[in-house]
């Protein structure tokens, strides 16, 4: 989560990343349509339009799940299939939300959209209740290790808005989330099509106490202490000027101060910083995720794709890399091919050891990997740190992503 002045409310806001989820047909776009609606964040063209096709298909109402679904074979099947990104904001907070598909077969999509959400919305019809598809999606963000969770449990005012059906769905699902280890969840009962709890409180459930969505939104807080976390720091560029190495790229986690002393990962040199420059301008300090250049003491072979760290708390650095992972490409991963590794902004050679027992991953599948790789990584554990436990696995022909990954340093090879 990050902090910037609002130059329409004159308040310091922040803002936040969130995806939907859920099976398809259980009303994320709509759901996202009404959150856009009802909250004034919708140009007067853009209803228009929505009204205008929404008339053509013989509908009285505006179909609001189409200020979503953008690309014409959503239109026309009615259902998402790409991420749709959407920017808005309230006097409270700013908000990044990713709506994503709900076919089994896009659930790459998902992962793309959900992996860098502090927040998933996973919806469930009222009607249908937790199915194979609500199970997955709750998988992708235990997996993915999405900090906050909100169940969603729309189309009640299908059911009669009845307590009990809410009940039973929330009992469900919360046997699935204990054992995929989620720590909690948020349960709301929604009606995306009518809009009750999605901006405004309704008045059909009195037997509902809790938040309507968006407040829940604009006050779930979100935002880990990345400055306080261990320094690490990528090198992306190696600048030289006037004999001095200036070595720039963004600070993943943690701060760097001048006089710190660093080791530069994968070599296990050290030296010390005598410099530091934030936006052009010297600074003593600088903290995750600002972009800057480094100076240090020493003439040290330092090249991108190199990590520089500071304090005693180390990334790991190894060769044998165990991994959850979801498989992306439309061709097959299997045991024995060679990829790159893409972490930050170091890529090495690496090899398929083993899958799990499988004998290979197709789309979409969620698995398990374990690779080789030609040259040590400075790898954290992913539960630990999302940005520097990440990595892609990459065609070393033709340079497509294959698949996402997630470290489990404590896993056994």
């Amino acid at each position: 989560m990050t902090s910037t002045i609002d130059p329409f409310v004159g308040t310091t806001t922040d803002t936040l990343r969130f995806a939907t989820a859920g099976s398809v047909d259980d009303g994320k776009s709509t759901l996202v349509g009404r959150l856009l609606h009802d909250s004034k964040s919708v140009l007067a063209d853009q209803l228009e339009a929505v009204e205008r096709f929404s008339q053509s298909r013989g509908q009285q109402a505006p179909d609001l799940a189409l200020l979503t679904d953008g690309l014409r074979a959503e239109r026309e099947q009615g259902i998402t299939i790409d991420v749709a990104y959407r920017y808005f904001a309230t006097a409270r907070r700013r908000f990044i939300l990713a709506d994503t598909p709900g076919h089994v077969q896009y659930t790459r999509n998902m992962v793309t959209g959900a992996s860098t959400a502090e927040l998933a919305i996973i919806l469930v019809d009222a009607r249908n209740g937790v199915v194979e598809q609500t199970r997955r999606h709750a998988a992708v963000a235990a997996l993915l290790r999405v900090p906050h969770i909100v169940l969603a449990v729309n189309k009640m005012d299908l059911v009669g808005y009845e307590e009990q059906e809410f009940d039973r769905i929330v009992a469900d699902f919360a046997g699935h989330a204990a054992e995929l280890g989620l720590p909690g969840f948020t349960p709301i009962p929604v009606s995306a099509l009518v809009g009750d709890n999605v901006v405004d409180r309704s008045t059909r459930m009195g037997w509902y106490a809790g938040p309507a969505l968006l407040e829940h939104l604009e006050t779930v807080p979100v935002g880990g202490d990345v400055a306080g976390e261990p320094a690490r720091f990528p090198v992306q560029y190696v600048i030289r000027h006037d004999e001095v190495r200036y070595y720039a790229g963004q600070l993943a986690s943690g701060s760097l101060h001048v006089g710190d002393r660093v080791t530069v990962h994968p070599s296990g040199e050290t030296s010390t910083i005598t410099g530091l420059d934030v936006l052009g301008e010297a600074a003593a300090v600088a903290y995750a995720p600002q972009s800057l250049t480094v100076r240090l003491a020493d003439q040290l072979d330092v090249s991108r794709g190199d990590m520089l760290t500071a304090g005693t708390d180390a990334p790991a650095l190894t060769q044998d890399v165990s991994a959850n992972v979801c498989h992306l490409a439309d061709r097959p991963l299997r045991v024995g091919d060679r990829v790159l590794v893409r972490h930050t902004t170091r890529t090495v050679k690496a090899i398929v050891k083993d899958l799990g027992g499988a004998p290979e991953l197709a789309a979409n599948d969620l698995g398990h990997v374990r690779l080789r790789t030609a040259e040590p990584l400075a790898l954290d554990d992913y539960a630990v740190s999302r940005r520097t436990g990440a990595f892609l696995l990459v065609d070393p022909g033709d340079g497509a992503t294959l698949t996402a990954g997630m470290a489990e340093l404590n896993s056994p090879l």
